[in-house]
């Protein structure tokens, strides 16, 4: 597959791939050959306080290879996709017009896709129907109102979780103020960019040895503190269980730990099945995505792989730092 990029656009690598595939390290590599500044695309890297978990660089490597879009929001705060868009897009004209190239590099799918593909004009939050959505959520139990999402826009269904509360609140609040599923709304995002996008996606020839490095993942984070990390951001007085931030995956496990809810090894397990599910909806939604380059973040030459296919597909970034 050969891309054809327009030559009054500037072009940014978009480095994607499922949790646990490697992407921060192979960014780092490529640092290491191309002209390239990263813009993180995490929507849990975005918080300050949150590191262990969310797998942030160590300051030792930002120093070397520097993120933007990390820690720029406390995580008492919001953060949406269209303010990303806002965001990336300023960065991106920064690095371009310092004659480097962004690499945009993480695993929230919705801000890549909110960025290449533009986001849907949908309805302001309405209070009213969000109070009574939540009494069903408590009454029924969010599977049941999941249930009913289904019939009414099954694609979201699809992509939404049974037990994923805001996103189902979210999709039946946007069908009962418009009439419209939020899936079509979405689709009618505008496609005219300033920018063309190279995809580059992280792929595993197999999922079982993904999900082992999920697992250890997890372990080795507790072994670095994350368990700390979590019992310090419930101290903060502003932060709440049910804060944005805290529905990142291992979080909110953890904090369930802490507040009693369960044993810490149930804490633990329940995080590891949630980021393997997480893993399987990236991955699905990466296959299905058009005009990328895909590579088994498995092998052992991976770099080498995406670096021959980075000269090829766009001869004008010199690999100036090494032969």
């Amino acid at each position: 597959m050969d891309r054809m990029f327009a030559a009054d656009k500037p072009v940014a690598v978009c480095l994607l791939g499922p949790t646990a595939a490697g992407k921060t390290a192979l960014a780092m590599q490529l640092v290491q050959r191309f002209p390239f500044e990263i813009i993180s695309v995490d929507s849990a890297m975005v918080y300050r306080h949150m590191n262990i978990g969310t797998g942030k660089p160590e300051p030792a490597a930002l120093s070397v290879a520097p993120h933007r879009l990390i820690d720029i929001r406390d995580p008492w705060q919001s953060y949406s996709a269209g303010q990303f868009c806002i965001d990336a897009r300023d960065a991106i004209a920064e690095i371009c017009r310092a004659g480097r190239v962004p690499l945009l590099v993480g695993g929230t799918l919705l801000y890549f896709r909110a960025l290449q593909s533009g986001l849907a004009p949908l309805p302001e939050a309405d209070p009213v129907l969000r109070e009574q959505l939540d009494a069903r959520g408590a009454d029924e139990g969010w599977p049941a109102l999941h249930a009913e999402l289904a019939r009414i826009d099954p694609a979201a269904g699809a992509r939404i979780g049974p037990n994923d509360r805001q996103r189902i609140q979210r999709a039946l609040e946007v069908f009962m103020l418009t009439g419209e599923p939020i899936s079509e709304l979405q689709r009618t995002g505008s496609s005219e960019q300033a920018t063309d996008f190279l995809g580059i996606a992280l792929i595993p020839a197999g999922r079982a040895e993904l999900y082992q490095r999920i697992e250890a993942r997890f372990g080795h984070m507790l072994e670095a503190g994350f368990l700390q990390e979590v019992e310090r951001l419930r101290h903060m007085p502003d932060l709440r269980a049910d804060a944005t931030a805290m529905r990142a995956v291992g979080y909110r496990q953890l904090w369930a730990y802490l507040e009693g809810e369960v044993s810490l090894a149930e804490a633990q397990q329940r995080a590891i099945i949630a980021t393997r599910r997480l893993a399987k909806r990236q991955l699905s939604w990466m296959r299905s995505a058009a005009e990328q380059f895909q590579f088994d973040c498995l092998a052992p030459n991976v770099i080498d792989q995406v670096a021959s296919t980075l000269r090829a597909q766009l001869p004008k970034i010199s690999n100036s730092h090494v032969p």
